[in-house]
C-alpha cells in the first residue's frame, strides 16, 4: 500500500553508523582530564553517513599534518557538496519551485574573526569554497544571486548543472501531487488508477526536505573554523535564504568559546539568532550539549504564547574550544548524531532529542 505523501513530510535521511564504528555518548565519553587540557585537532559535521565520513577524514589528513582549521573545514564539506547522491548540499541538491537549484553558504574563521557567504548562488558546485574567499578576498560578508555568481567565475569557478537526473525526477514528482486541480500529473480519466511513472516509486520518503550539512574544525594551534552549507529548503519560493548563510544563525565561530551550526526548518533559525546564542551560552560556562538544548528551548519558548504546541525541525551541533561536543535536536523519533574525528579516531556522536515524544 502507497504510503500518503503530504507536502510538509519531513524526512531523516541520516544513515545508521557503519560496520566497525564506535559511537560516543552525550558528553563525548572523554574523561575531565583530557577534556580540560584541551583536545585538538578535532573536526565534526553534522553528516553521518558514509559521506560524512570520507568528508571529515579528509579534512582530518589537513589537520594531523599541522593544516588550518579553515583547510580542513572547506576541503571536508566540499567533499559533501559534491555528493551527487545527496538532496541536500550542494550538487544534487533539490530545487526550487521553478526547478532551479539555489546553494547558501557560510564561511568563519575564529582566529581572525572573518566570516563570508553567498546565498541563492546558481551552478556552482562548492559554494563553501566562494564564501571562503568572500570572506579572505572582500571587506563584505554575504554576496547573492547573481551578483555571487559573477564573483565566483571571477574567481575562476565554472558554471555546470547542478539539477542530477535523480532531483530532476523528485521535483516532477512534487509538481504533479502539489495540487490537485492544476494540469500537472496524469489524465483526469486515470488520476484513481495505479500510476506507472517510474520515478514515481524510485523516492517514496522524499517530499520536502530541509537537510544541511555543518562542518567546525579545531587545529593543532587551537584556532577554530566552521562552515555551514546547504540546497536549503526543497521547492523553496524562488530566491529564498535560509539561516545557512546567515553569520549568527546558521553559523557561529569565536576563538575564546568555540563553534556552532544549525540544520533545519531556517526560519526560526535566523529569527532566534540560534548559532550565536549556543555560543554566548557556552561563553557564560554552559556545555555544547547545554547550549544546544538551551537554544531549543528558547525556541519554543518564543512560540508559548502563540502555539505551545509548535516545535519546529531544528537540530544544532556544537563544538567548544576543549574539545567538548553538543549536539541536539528538537523532537523526532531517533537521536540526532554527528560524526568526529580525533586522533583517536572516527566516532559518531549520539546527541539529546529535547522534547522528546512532542
Amino acid at each position: 500500500m502507497k504510503k500518503e505523501i503530504t507536502r510538509r513530510n519531513f524526512v531523516n535521511r541520516t544513515i545508521g553508523a557503519s560496520a566497525g564504528v564506535f559511537v560516543l555518548p552525550a558528553l563525548t565519553g572523554f574523561t575531565k582530564q583530557e577534556r580540560t587540557k584541551g583536545i585538538k585537532p578535532l573536526i565534526i559535521t553534522s553528516h553521518t553517513n558514509d559521506t560524512g565520513q570520507k568528508a571529515i577524514e579528509t579534512g582530518w589528513e589537513i589537520l594531523k599534518n599541522g593544516g588550518s582549521a579553515v583547510d580542513a573545514v572547506e576541503k571536508a564539506a566540499n567533499i559533501i557538496e559534491l555528493d551527487a547522491e545527496d538532496t541536500s548540499v550542494g550538487y544534487g541538491g533539490l530545487p526550487n519551485e521553478n526547478g532551479v537549484v539555489q546553494l547558501d553558504s557560510s564561511f568563519m574563521d575564529g582566529k581572525t574573526y572573518s566570516a563570508g557567504a553567498v546565498a541563492c548562488l546558481e551552478n556552482i558546485k562548492t559554494p563553501s569554497s566562494v564564501a571562503r574567499i568572500v570572506m579572505q578576498h572582500t571587506d563584505h560578508v554575504l554576496l547573492v544571486g547573481a551578483g555571487a555568481l559573477q564573483f565566483a567565475k571571477a574567481w575562476g569557478f565554472q558554471e555546470e548543472n547542478l539539477l542530477t537526473e535523480k532531483a530532476r525526477k523528485i521535483w516532477l514528482r512534487w509538481k504533479e501531487e502539489l495540487s490537485p486541480t492544476d494540469d500537472w500529473g496524469v489524465p483526469e480519466h486515470l488520476q484513481n488508477l495505479k500510476k506507472n511513472e517510474s520515478y514515481w516509486h524510485d523516492f517514496p520518503d522524499i517530499e520536502h526536505h530541509y537537510g544541511t550539512t555543518n562542518v567546525l574544525a579545531i587545529d593543532m594551534n587551537g584556532d577554530i573554523a566552521g562552515c555551514t552549507t546547504t540546497s536549503g529548503l526543497s521547492f523553496k519560493i524562488n530566491g529564498r535564504v535560509g539561516d545557512s548563510p546567515i553569520i549568527g544563525a546558521g553559523l557561529y565561530v569565536d576563538n575564546e568559546v568555540g563553534a556552532a551550526g544549525a540544520t533545519g526548518r531556517g526560519e526560526d533559525v535566523i529569527k532566534s539568532c540560534a548559532s550565536y546564542y549556543i555560543v554566548l551560552k557556552m561563553k557564560e560556562g554552559r556545555t555544547p550539549q547545554q547550549a544546544c538544548e538551551d537554544a531549543l528551548q528558547m525556541i519554543v519558548d518564543r512560540y508559548r504564547k502563540v502555539n505551545p504546541d509548535f516545535f519546529p525541525g531544528e537540530k544544532f551541533v556544537a563544538i567548544n574550544k576543549y574539545g567538548d561536543l553538543g549536539c541536539a535536536t528538537m523532537k523526532g523519533n531517533r537521536k540526532p548524531q554527528m560524526s568526529v574525528r580525533v586522533d583517536k579516531g572516527f566516532s559518531r556522536y549520539d546527541g539529546k532529542i529535547a522534547f522528546e515524544g512532542k
